[in-house]
């Protein structure tokens, strides 16, 4: 048979980015090394640091930081009526109270969550979205959505399935519950 006229074109190179810099660098002093880990976790920071700083600057038109709007976003998940104690929220979002108490004193004085008695409870605080806290949220998780999904874009809604399965089961078998 003779050979195609027209073959297809190899498939292009993926694009060179600065883990792969640091990984060149490594198997030319230190060959023996298998930089694998290296590479999908060095990716996984700067990709971390780079949407975390994006979602900064988008929540930021809000006034809210990035653990103020977890807080919010926390208790917009709860369902109405949008009310959680301080220690579920901390449970939630992996803080210490006192870290807890500095957010919710912020996001108070802003008017945008109250604290107030526990009905069920004498000694316990609820701590409740306001409607302003309410708005203010529904217009931040659009906005922080809209900034990942400019990113995502880079995938194809497939390979965004994929990505979020492997991530998935990475995180997984890098719980401390599995150790």
């Amino acid at each position: 048979m003779p050979p195609n006229p027209n073959p297809a074109p190899a498939p292009a190179p993926a694009p060179q980015d600065p883990v792969d810099a640091i990984v060149e660098q490594w198997a030319a002093v230190r060959p023996d090394l298998d930089t694998k880990a290296m590479e999908v976790f060095g990716r996984i920071y700067r990709l971390s640091r780079t949407m975390g700083d994006r979602l900064e600057k988008a929540y930021a038109r809000f006034g809210i930081s990035r653990g103020e709007f977890d807080v919010l976003a926390t208790l917009r998940r709860s369902g109405e009526p949008y009310a959680l104690s301080p220690r579920q929220l901390s449970a939630t979002l992996m803080l210490t109270t006192g870290g807890m108490t500095g957010r919710l004193d912020k996001l108070e004085r802003a008017g945008l969550l109250r604290r107030s008695p526990d009905p069920h409870d004498r000694r316990a605080l609820r701590v409740t979205l306001t409607e302003k806290g309410l708005h203010l949220i529904e217009e931040a998780v659009g906005a922080g959505l809209s900034v990942q999904a400019e990113a995502l874009s880079a995938l194809t809604d497939e390979q965004a399935d994929q990505l979020a399965d492997l991530l998935r089961e990475l995180l997984a078998g890098a719980s401390e519950d599995r150790r």
